[in-house]
């Protein structure tokens, strides 16, 4: 599984960051969690505001930072 956080290294990416990374624990899977800070792919994954969360190339949140329990329900929707 891919999950890419997009964001330029705000400390609201980094709290996004913190969350996916724990429900990746908690659900004990195997994830390739990856911060993306380049502006021109945020802008090409199709990310008007960060931070951005896709799950397998699939765009799920952007602006926000979405609670515990809705990015675990996204990465059990993409196992």
């Amino acid at each position: 599984m891919k999950i890419e956080i997009f964001g330029p290294g705000c400390h609201r990416c980094g709290e996004l960051e913190k969350i996916v990374k724990s429900a990746v624990a908690e659900l004990n899977i195997a994830a390739d969690v990856e911060k993306v800070k380049d502006i021109n792919r945020i802008v090409d994954a199709g990310i008007m505001q960060t931070p951005g969360l896709c799950i397998n190339g699939k765009v799920k949140s952007t602006g926000r930072i979405p609670k515990a329990e809705e990015i675990k329900k996204w990465i059990a929707e993409e196992k």
